[in-house]
This record gives C-alpha cells, structure tokens and sequence, in this order.
C-alpha cells in the first residue's frame, strides 16, 4: 500500500515560493522518499522520529524534513515538516 503523503502548512509556504523547475526536483525528491522511507537520516535528541533527506538543489545541498506516522516500522503516512538550506534548518524545525 502506498504512503499517503501530507504536508504542514510551513512546508506548503516554503514550496510554494519555489519556481517550476525546482518544484519537480522536489517532487523527485518526495516521491523517492515516498518509496524508500528509509532514504532520510534518521535525527536523535530534540528531533528524534524525524528523518532528513539531503539532495541537491540549484547546486546547493537541501534538506527535506519528514516524519512516518502512526511508527517508523510500519508508516501509513509520510508527513512533510520542511524543505530548505542547511542554514538555521535544525533551529526552524524544532520551533
């Protein structure tokens, strides 16, 4: 059964402002994750059961922020949190 995919409103903004093209290599992105929801990094401490997955954007590294509801094991759903730069990504994320 696949993922249903949901997104926060924050990650809709964000989306959102991003031009045409790189619309598709997020939605790449996401449908790759989609399939293999083991692809992210799995975070520890403040953010545990958040995974990140890093891919390029514009030559620039970007991370994608998600979490798998009800559980990691067996995931319902693929819950998109962020998308963005390195740059204060971790300190946005836990707000």
């Amino acid at each position: 059964m696949p993922l249903a995919i949901l997104a926060t409103p924050s990650f809709v903004r964000t989306a959102k402002k991003l031009h045409a093209k790189d619309k598709a290599i997020l939605d790449a992105a996401v449908k790759a994750v989609a399939s293999d929801p083991a692809l992210g990094e799995e975070k520890r401490g403040d953010l545990n059961g958040v995974f990140v997955h890093r891919f390029k954007l514009n030559n620039k590294e970007t991370l994608l922020a998600y979490q798998l509801q009800p559980d990691k094991l067996k995931p319902q759903e693929l819950v998109l949190l962020a998308v963005g730069p390195h740059e204060n990504f971790y300190t946005q994320l836990k707000r």
